[in-house]
């Protein structure tokens, strides 16, 4: 089968390699759909993976081709998305369902070869149906989606609140359609470039904010009558917006700082003052998987794929083949290109 393997940092080579066999208790998945997620461009373009060389790409869905022994809820023909994470069931935190915290966990496309491929085996445990109105793209972009129910969940947004998603990447696109089911009264998100900003107005979010031409505190100020903000995520990981995103925050909001971060925060004094004497909280998210196995993140996106209040369809900015991976990643290595969810379809748009 064609594959995307990584060698190291910066080195994608497609090549031909044996097709997986489905152990027992595994099922071979044809891979139909394999996004691209914030965190595989670092690890492809400067960290690396867990070992070398591996298939990245853990956001998929596909169709069922053949089964191992002890396959008992699935067949071949079935429909799937795929939950990346594989919990070890032997630590604190898998003995109290909160599988994203897991000590010794396995990983699609990290810690195991993932979904850049034309096949992959996967555990029948991480299999999950899909409707038939689900389409193979929007159920390859499940992942993102349950990680923005769990970072919503974690903000404790109520009805009739102010949401803010400072970051408007697919996560943060995800969240913002969430919230707007949940009953936010205003949706307010952030970023840097016309591009971005076009895509979030598709999805109708109420004030879409161009942070390199206003403050957005100020903006949010204005349009709230200084209430600002009741809850707010950062999608971004990047320091100066999770600082930003505190001082958008009005007083007893929540804060969850979600994007992946490799630096450190420094609050300066009014950023301080600001989260002690409003009593603002300051959470943290992390992935999406708790019990039962994969989590109601995940039943819960599937259901609104399935109920058409939620779409993937205006964040896809490419749809590529497995061949196209070595250049894609050079190109967002060299900065200068506009992308949003990168999607690799291995075989191609037939989806028949």
């Amino acid at each position: 089968m064609k594959a995307v393997m990584m060698y190291k940092p910066k080195d994608l080579r497609v090549e031909d390699v044996p097709e997986p066999k489905p152990k027992d208790g595994e099922a071979l998945v044809k891979v139909m759909g394999c996004g691209v997620c914030g965190s595989d461009i670092p690890r492809i373009n400067r960290y690396g993976a867990y070992f070398a060389p591996i298939i990245p790409g853990h956001e998929f869905s596909g169709v069922i081709v053949e089964t191992g022994r002890e396959v008992r809820d699935f067949k071949n023909g079935d429909r799937v998305t795929v939950a990346p994470l594989i919990p070890c069931h032997k630590c604190e935190w898998c003995g109290r369902g909160l599988y994203s915290l897991c000590s010794s966990y396995d990983y699609f496309g990290s810690r195991r070869h993932g979904a850049m491929a034309e096949y992959v085996a996967v555990p029948e445990a991480n299999l999950l149906k899909l409707s038939d109105n689900v389409d193979y793209i929007d159920a390859a972009t499940t992942d993102p989606c349950a990680n923005a129910l769990h970072g919503l969940a974690q903000s404790k947004l109520q009805p009739g609140e102010t949401f803010l998603a400072y970051g408007a990447g697919p996560i943060g696109l995800f969240a913002l359609q969430v919230a707007r089911v949940h009953g936010a009264a205003r949706l307010i998100t952030v970023d840097i470039g016309e591009k971005k900003i076009e895509v979030a107005k598709k999805y109708g979010v109420d004030i879409v904010i161009d942070a390199s031409k206003e403050d957005p505190a100020e903006v949010i100020k204005k349009e709230t009558g200084g209430r600002m903000a009741d809850a707010v995520i950062d999608f971004t990981g990047a320091p100066p917006a999770q600082k930003k995103a505190i001082n958008c925050a009005g007083k007893m909001a929540r804060v969850v700082l979600l994007g992946i971060s490799h630096s450190g925060l420094s609050l300066d004094e009014h950023e301080v003052d600001s989260i002690m004497r409003g009593q603002i909280s300051v959470i943290g998210s992390w992935n999406s998987f708790t019990q039962p196995f994969p989590g109601n993140d995940w039943f819960e996106s599937l259901k609104l794929f399935s109920e058409g209040k939620i779409s993937s369809k205006h964040m896809i900015s490419h749809k590529l083949a497995l061949d196209d991976a070595p250049d894609i990643f050079r190109k967002i290595d060299a900065g200068g290109l506009f992308f949003n969810k990168v999607m690799f379809l291995p075989h191609g748009e037939n989806f028949g």
